[in-house]
């Protein structure tokens, strides 16, 4: 079985952020990255710690954003300097991983 060093990357957005449909078709049309999976929290707080949750009653249209993607590691590093100007200091991470080829 082969191996392929690759770089993923997180993004942690929020839903009242409005920044999910640019970035989304930033990384698709711009960018080309591989593929990007978004994920919806049920709860979150950030630094102010104002949490939100997605209770029925509470409605909040402000849940947390977590949007991943991998790529070679050269492209994934110009694709996070490039998203530098729009996503917030702290809210981008990547580690290195393997995938089977």
């Amino acid at each position: 079985m082969n191996h392929k060093q690759v770089t993923v990357v997180r993004l942690y957005l929020s839903e009242g952020e409005a920044q999910l449909n640019n970035l989304l078709k930033r990384l698709h049309d711009w960018e080309h990255v591989r593929g990007v999976t978004v994920f919806r929290g049920i709860a979150g707080f950030g630094p102010g710690g104002e949490l939100h949750t997605g209770k029925l009653l509470d409605l909040s249209l402000d849940l947390p954003l977590v949007v991943e993607f991998f790529d070679e590691p050269h492209k994934a590093e110009a694709t996070m300097e490039h998203l530098q100007v729009d996503i917030k200091p702290g809210h981008m991470l990547s580690w290195t991983a393997l995938i089977n080829e």
